[in-house]
C-alpha cells in the first residue's frame, strides 16, 4: 500500500495543523514543538496533527548505517498522543515516498489531511533531497494556500536539544543529561528471556531481556535502575555489557530486581535507568565479583532511601 493510499482511509472532520517529523524519542525540544503547535489549533479551531515515519527514514536511504532508536513505534504514538496531539498519522517509508518532491507530499496532505498550516523546526527538510526546506515550503504555501511556521531550536545547558545529541550522552552513559534532555528516565522494554543462570549462582538472580538490535542503549556499565513489572515498580541494578569477567561473550542486558520474589521468565518488564554506578570491568576471580556486585545492590538501596531516584 502506498502513502496516498494510508493517507484516504484516514478520516479527519476538522481543517488540520501540522507538524512532519521521525520525533525519536520525543524529547524535550519535540515536546516545545508540539505543545506550541496543539495550542494554535486549539485557537485556530484546527485538528492538530503529527505525520511520522516508520521505519525511520534513514534506514532506508542509508541502509547501511546502523541508526539505533530511542523509542520504538509504539511508544513514539503513545507518547505524541499523550502530549495532547489529537491525529498522529503513520507512514511506512520507502524508496517510493523518497522520490517523492515536497510539492507532491504537500499536495497529499492538503487533499487528504485538510491540512491548513504547518509547523516544523528551523533545520527541516523533506521531498527528494530534501529540498523542502523553509523557504520551499513557504513558496508552496502562497501557491497552495497553507501556512508555514518555523519553530526556533530548542535548547538546554547552551545545547540544542536533538535525538542525536541524546544518542551521544546515553552512549557516555550519562543518564542524568539524557534525563535532562529528554524529560524523563531513558528506558527499554523486553521480554525476559532464558539465560545461563550465572547470576542466579552468584547469589544475585538477575532478569535477562531480549532487547531488539535496533534498540539504542546506554554505555556498557552497571545503573541504578528502576524495573517495571506489571503494576509495580522496584528499584534494581542493571548490567549492559559483554560479561568481560567470563570471557568475551555478546552484549547482554540484565537485571536484578530488589525486593521482589517470583518468576519473571516469560514477562514483559521495562527498565528506567537512573544512575550510572560504574563500568564495566573484567574481575580477577568470581568472588570478587560477587563483592563488587553486593556493594552495587548497597548502592541502588542508598540511592532509594535518601531519595536521589
Amino acid at each position: 500500500m502506498g502513502i496516498e493510499q494510508e493517507l484516504a482511509r484516514i478520516a479527519t472532520g476538522r481543517a488540520t495543523l501540522v507538524s512532519i517529523g521521525v520525533f525519536d524519542g520525543v524529547h524535550a525540544g519535540h515536546r516545545h514543538l508540539l505543545e506550541r503547535l496543539r495550542l494554535r489549533a486549539e485557537q485556530e479551531a484546527l485538528t492538530s496533527a503529527v505525520v511520522t515515519f516508520n521505519p525511520h527514514p534513514q534506514s532506508v536511504m542509508r541502509p547501511g548505517d546502523h541508526l539505533p532508536w530511542l523509542s520504538e513505534l509504539d511508544e513514539r504514538v503513545r507518547l505524541l498522543r499523550g502530549l495532547g496531539i489529537e491525529l498522529v498519522v503513520v507512514l511506512t517509508f520507502t524508496p517510493e515516498v523518497a522520490r517523492l518532491s515536497a510539492s507532491e507530499f504537500m499536495s497529499l496532505l492538503r487533499q487528504h489531511l485538510k491540512m491548513r498550516g504547518i509547523m516544523v523546526g528551523p533545520d527541516f527538510g523533506l521531498g527528494r533531497g530534501r529540498e523542502g526546506d523553509i523557504r520551499r515550503l513557504r513558496e508552496l504555501g502562497r501557491e497552495m494556500g497553507f501556512s508555514v511556521e518555523s519553530v526556533p531550536p530548542y535548547t538546554i545547558d547552551g545545547e540544542v536539544v536533538s535525538s542525536t545529541l541524546i544518542r551521544q550522552a546515553l552512549a557516555q552513559g550519562d543518564t542524568e543529561k539524557v534525563k535532562r534532555l529528554m524529560g524523563r528516565y531513558f528506558h527499554v522494554a523486553g521480554r525476559v528471556i532464558s539465560s545461563d543462570k550465572r547470576g542466579r549462582t552468584l547469589g544475585f538472580p538477575t532478569a535477562n531481556l531480549d532487547i531488539k538490535p535496533q534498540q539504542a542503549l546506554p554505555g556498557d556499565a552497571v545503573y541504578a535502575t528502576i524495573t517495571q513489572i506489571d503494576d509495580g515498580q522496584f528499584p534494581s541494578a542493571t548490567s549492559i555489557g559483554t560479561r568481560p569477567t567470563f570471557g568475551p561473550g555478546k552484549k547482554v542486558v540484565e537485571t536484578y530486581v530488589l525486593d521482589y520474589q517470583g518468576d519473571l521468565y516469560g514477562n514483559e518488564i521495562r527498565v528506567e535507568f537512573v544512575r550510572r554506578l560504574r563500568g564495566q570491568r573484567r574481575f580477577r576471580s568470581v568472588e570478587e565479583l560477587k563483592a563488587q556486585m553486593e556493594k552495587d545492590v548497597r548502592a541502588v538501596e542508598a540511592f532509594f532511601a535518601r531519595g536521589l531516584i
